[in-house]
Formats: C-alpha cells, sequence, structure tokens
C-alpha cells in the first residue's frame, strides 16, 4: 500500500504541472504608455471608447456600465486630460501620437477587430487608427465630430485658412485657461458658428493641462483627415445631436456630415441623437445607448 502511495505521488508530481501549464490562459503583457492610460472592463467582443477634449475615460462610464455585461469594455484617457499626468504630451503632436498608441494597445493586447467609439476629437482619433490598422478594426462610431470641424461652417474651408485663428485659440487658452477661452477668441474677432460650439464646449467638462488642451484645441481646427477617409475599410456610423427646430444650426447637421464623410469606401451610417446638444451621450444617455446597440449589432 506504501509503496502504491509513492508511486502516486511520484506520479502526481511529474504530471501535474506539465498538466497544468497546458491548460493555464496565456497572459497578455500589461500595457504601459506615455501617451494614454486604458481601463478596462467587463467580457466579450472588444469596444474602445475614445473621449474628446477636455475628457477623460470617465465620460463614457454611464454607456459602458450598460455595456459591460455583454462586451469588453476599453476606456481611454490621453494624458493630461483632467487631473491625469501629462508626460509625454508635455510636448508635440497629440492625436497622432495618441492613435499609435492605441494601435499598439490593440496591437499588444491581442484585440481581435476592436469596435471604436469616439466623441469629438476622439472621433478624429479613431479615424485615424481605423485608416492606419484597416483590417485590424471591426468598426468605427464618429459621436458629434468630423474629419475637419472647419468644413461644418464653409465646406470650401482649408487648413492654412483656419491656421491663424487656431493659433489664436491655442494662445488664448494657454493665457486666459479654457474656462474664458471662448470669450477671449470671440472678443478676437473669432467665430467658428456651429463647428466652434463642438471644438469649444468640450473644453471645461473635466479640464487638464493647458498645453495639452491647447495643443488639442488646434489640431481639432487645423488637422483634415477626409482625404485618409478612403483608407477605412470599417464600417463608419455618425451619430450627432440633432434639433427638430428648423432655426437650430443642429437641424441642418446631416447634409454637412454627409458632405464631409462623401470620401469614404462604403457611405456612412447617420444616427442623430434627438435633444443632444455636443456632450450627446451625457445629454440623451438613452436614446445614445440605443443608437450604441444598433451599431454593435
Amino acid at each position: 500500500m506504501l509503496r502504491l502511495l509513492a508511486a502516486l505521488c511520484l506520479f502526481i508530481a511529474i504530471v501535474a504541472p506539465d498538466g497544468a501549464d497546458a491548460q493555464a490562459p496565456s497572459r497578455t503583457p500589461p500595457f504601459h504608455s506615455d501617451r494614454i492610460i486604458v481601463e478596462t472592463r467587463g467580457r466579450g467582443p472588444d469596444v474602445i471608447f475614445i473621449p474628446g477634449l477636455g475628457s477623460t475615460g470617465a465620460a463614457w462610464r454611464s454607456t459602458a456600465d450598460r455595456l459591460d455585461d455583454r462586451y469588453r469594455v476599453h476606456l481611454v484617457t490621453l494624458r493630461g486630460f483632467g487631473q491625469t499626468d501629462i508626460c509625454a504630451n508635455a510636448g508635440g503632436g497629440l492625436s497622432g501620437p495618441a492613435a499609435n498608441e492605441i494601435r499598439r494597445y490593440i496591437q499588444t493586447q491581442g484585440l481581435r477587430r476592436p469596435a471604436l467609439i469616439g466623441h469629438s476629437l476622439g472621433g478624429q482619433i479613431a479615424l485615424r487608427v481605423a485608416a492606419d490598422m484597416v483590417e485590424g478594426v471591426g468598426r468605427v462610431m464618429v459621436v458629434d465630430s468630423s474629419p475637419f470641424f472647419p468644413a461644418l461652417v464653409d465646406s470650401r474651408a482649408t487648413p492654412g485658412q483656419v491656421e491663424p485663428l487656431a493659433r489664436l485659440g491655442y494662445q488664448a487658452l494657454m493665457l486666459f485657461g479654457d474656462k474664458a477661452l471662448a470669450g477671449q477668441v470671440s472678443a478676437l474677432g473669432g467665430d467658428l458658428g456651429l463647428a466652434g460650439d463642438m471644438v469649444f464646449n468640450g473644453l471645461g467638462l473635466q479640464g487638464g493641462d493647458r498645453r495639452v488642451l491647447a495643443q488639442g484645441l488646434y489640431e481639432a481646427l487645423t488637422v483634415d483627415l477626409r482625404l485618409r477617409l478612403r483608407d477605412i475599410t470599417a464600417p463608419v456610423t455618425v451619430a450627432y445631436g440633432w434639433s427638430a427646430d428648423s432655426r437650430n444650426p443642429r437641424n441642418r447637421l446631416e447634409g454637412l456630415y454627409r458632405h464631409g464623410f462623401a470620401t469614404l469606401r462604403q457611405p456612412a451610417r447617420f444616427e442623430r441623437i434627438e435633444g443632444a446638444e455636443h456632450q450627446v451621450m451625457i445629454d440623451q444617455p438613452d436614446r445614445f445607448l440605443a443608437a450604441v446597440r444598433r451599431f454593435l449589432g
């Protein structure tokens, strides 16, 4: 009996480690970035949320809380927004490096064709990622965002024409801070109409370091991604705040968006969220969630 017990113990000692290793799930390496922070929770198909100017991943939390029972949600924050450390975002570009880091996150964490949902400046970042990764992204939703914001005022506008105003905005934000920015730009003669409201109203929600806010504002006004839309193979949905009042500029947004996204390989799908302004997911959370569920299919 003792011999049998000893033999059994020896058998377990030899075999168990190999069997345990064979069944252990593969572990992805922890993700570290000096440009972005990512909070992940839930299980299921992957959905990456990218916030707008002056917002953190918390802007998406009410939406994510109602999805994480069926999806694995990834809430991105650009460093320098809210109370986060600015790190490498203290100098140079913002949107391009953030898009590169989100792409690296997708690759290193083994995400398979995730859905991307980006608000305002975050929508532009989502378009960058989709254009760079092509088949690596499953679908894209941009929320109250445009590949070139000034085109919502004048389709003939060019980045060169807008750059002096964008520079004024950059300087005013650095000098006066985000809460006084819109008034100062207006006093200096700058007016971007609805496009300006969409960009400036993103500031101050959670705020952040003036350097990263100023750079983000400058890029939101000058970056033109319309030619990059041709590289996107994933289906694109455009969600936006809408008003039934014909006197409200938001009543005419769909036509402006259709023109702005015209160079996509396949026509975009448009989801108008009645009663919402720029912060669509906060202004009308239930209607927005319904649109997201349709988007995710």
